[in-house]
């Protein structure tokens, strides 16, 4: 797709980002954007909200409904967008930190619910605007600024977390698989109910300066010969297993929205 095309989607007058050159929010952002041209979506019926971070800075660029919100609390914005405004679809964006950390009882939760949210997980595994700390997703034994001998702690799986909370469509993808993140990012938005879409990106200024790795290409290689298809995971032990990024569609199944719960209680309040 030609990027002129996707122009109508940007407040160009924000330009030029604040992001790292290079940084893979930028694939992200046009990954989301290409879904919704292809979905056809009209502007003024898409709202997208943010919380803190480098990744939440998308939403001051993007040209839809938008919020920008406090830390870890974007999803709890976006439900009650949701709920005024039950006709919009509600995006997402947030980091690892952003949502699994300070926000991650918001995530849970939320999965829980099966509200019709779609939750976009930048995911570069580190505290990106504040200096390089160590974020839940830090795999083990890798480095970051607060972890200078290596990371003692387990890291959280973004899709794991979002299967066992109830979430009802959950994928994995990175940025080197581009066309996959179209995908998946498509499917979220349409699907009804809790969508979550994990996405691996690269912050080499921070994680892969730290790890060896401070070119945007040599993450996108990282990404390249670490990840996996979930159908071939299936077939590795779990020590083959060990720090591979496994990607795919991990469910998508229909189950009652909380959208459809929520408008039967309205009609039974009014006694309808």
């Amino acid at each position: 797709m030609k990027t002129k095309q996707l122009l109508k989607y940007l407040r160009i007058d924000r330009w030029p980002t604040v992001w790292c050159p290079g940084c893979g929010n930028g694939i992200i952002l046009k990954a989301f954007l290409e879904a919704v041209d292809q979905l056809k979506l009209k502007k003024d019926r898409v709202a997208v909200v943010s919380g803190i971070g480098c990744s939440s800075r998308a939403t001051g660029y993007l040209d839809f409904n938008t919020m920008h919100t406090l830390h870890g609390r974007a999803i709890a914005f976006a439900t009650g967008v949701k709920l005024a405004r039950p006709e919009f679809k509600v995006i997402v964006m947030g980091g690892d930190g952003d949502l699994a950390s300070i926000g991650g009882n918001h995530f849970i939760h939320a999965c829980r619910r099966n509200i019709d949210l779609t939750v976009i997980v930048f995911n570069n595994m580190i505290y990106g605007m504040t200096g390089g700390q160590y974020s839940p997703t830090t795999p083990e034994d890798e480095y970051a600024s607060t972890a200078p001998y290596g990371h003692i702690e387990k890291p959280f799986d973004i899709v794991k977390l979002a299967l066992s909370a109830g979430a009802t469509y959950v994928a994995r993808a990175t940025v080197y698989h581009y066309n996959l993140l179209v995908k998946y990012i498509k499917e979220a938005i349409e699907h009804r109910g809790i969508s979550v879409v994990d996405v691996f990106s690269n912050c080499h200024t921070y994680f892969g300066r730290y790890n060896g790795m401070p070119e945007p290409y040599q993450m996108l290689e990282y990404f390249k010969n670490n990840s996996v298809t979930l159908q071939k995971a299936q077939t590795m032990s779990e020590e083959e297993l060990s720090k591979k990024i496994v990607i795919g569609q991990f469910r998508k199944e229909d189950k009652p929205c909380y959208m459809d719960q929520y408008k039967k209680l309205q009609e039974k309040a009014q006694g309808r």
